[in-house]
């Protein structure tokens, strides 16, 4: 079959793999929908990811697609059944597991291999986040359910509640997610970001204000002078150091932001001290997802609070892929790119 191979630092070639035998409680799924996401092009600029994928390997991890075939003692599955698959599954026993954080899980299991025909999913990926699609369920739509899973818990984390104002700064796909969840939630949402076409989506998911931060200097104040107002909570979803700092600088007293967007290993912020205590303020960060924000992230899908068409802005096959993850390295801004990954 034909898949993405992750080799190194920018460097993924389109190959034909062997299709390997499943292990017992393995499942294939044929994929129907394949999508690029950013943590996807950071492992592609960087060559790898420490806990997610080592090179040589498959790539990818936004998927969904239909049950091709089920490995020796998996039951409660049918071939042909309609599926979407978490990118990991926790081991349920480490200290965090058994601490409703298996997010943290010490033994996370991730998959790979999204950008190809077929994928094989792992015994306890299956037991764990395998979910079963409505029939009406678009693909598309369903292969949202990772990303959509990693902004669920940052909701929740944050206690995001009907009422609150909102700012959201940065207008990638997890920015246009927390916008469109803040909404549903009955939050007053401004979002904070750059390129024409992501501020209009923003607006579209239900942002009452919409700033273009230009160049990004002095974006606190220019979010200020915007505004007038110190926010409830704010969501930093861009993975930028000055923008940790600044997102400091604009929650109320009392107020939580939440540092979502991961900055590069190795980075350090300054903070305001005395702005912090004397402003009693929550500083958090979210990290991945747990088997029932998976869940739950299905359930906004399937509701139609979320929609693949207010964020896949493109469409490839895969064997442009390669040249797709150069552009999006060189500055593209697709917010999303479908894959086909049969031509």
């Amino acid at each position: 079959m034909k898949a993405a191979v992750l080799y190194g630092k920018e460097d993924v070639r389109v190959e034909r793999v062997v299709r390997r035998e499943l292990q017992p409680g393995e499942v294939r799924i044929r994929i129907e929908a394949a999508l690029t996401c950013g943590t996807d092009l950071k492992v592609f600029k960087r060559g790898y990811h420490a806990k997610m994928i080592v090179p040589p390997a498959v790539f990818g991890h936004e998927l969904a697609g239909t049950i091709s075939e089920l490995g020796a003692g998996v039951s409660g599955w049918k071939i042909g059944e309609r599926v979407v698959v978490a990118n990991s599954a926790p081991c349920g026993e480490c200290f965090f597991c058994r601490n409703r954080q298996e997010n943290l899980c010490d033994d996370l299991l991730f998959v790979n291999g999204a950008y190809a025909e077929s994928i094989v999913i792992p015994a306890r990926v299956v037991q764990k986040n395998l979910l079963r699609l409505k029939p009406e369920t678009d693909f598309r739509d369903a292969a949202l359910v990772e990303p959509l899973a990693c902004v669920v818990q940052g909701v929740e984390d944050t206690k995001l509640a009907r009422g609150q104002h909102v700012l959201v700064i940065g207008a990638g796909p997890i920015g246009l997610m927390f916008v469109a969840l803040a909404k549903e939630l009955g939050c007053d949402v401004t979002v904070a970001g750059r390129h024409t076409a992501r501020l209009r989506a923003a607006k579209k998911l239900g942002a009452s204000k919409v700033i273009d931060v230009g160049d990004g200097k002095n974006l606190a104040g220019k979010i200020r002078d915007a505004t007038k107002t110190r926010f409830d909570a704010v969501i930093e979803a861009t993975g930028r150091p000055e923008v940790w700092e600044a997102a400091a600088q604009l929650v109320r007293k009392g107020g939580a932001v939440n540092f979502f967007g991961g900055c590069p290993a190795g980075t350090s912020i300054t903070l305001d001290t005395t702005l912090i205590h004397y402003s009693n303020l929550t500083l958090l960060a979210s990290f991945h997802h747990t088997p029932r924000t998976i869940r739950r992230a299905l359930e906004f899908i399937e509701a139609g609070v979320i929609h693949s068409r207010d964020f896949v802005d493109g469409e490839c096959a895969l064997s442009e892929l390669p040249e797709l993850l150069k552009s999006m390295t060189a500055g593209n801004r697709a917010v999303k790119t479908f894959v086909r990954v049969r031509e």
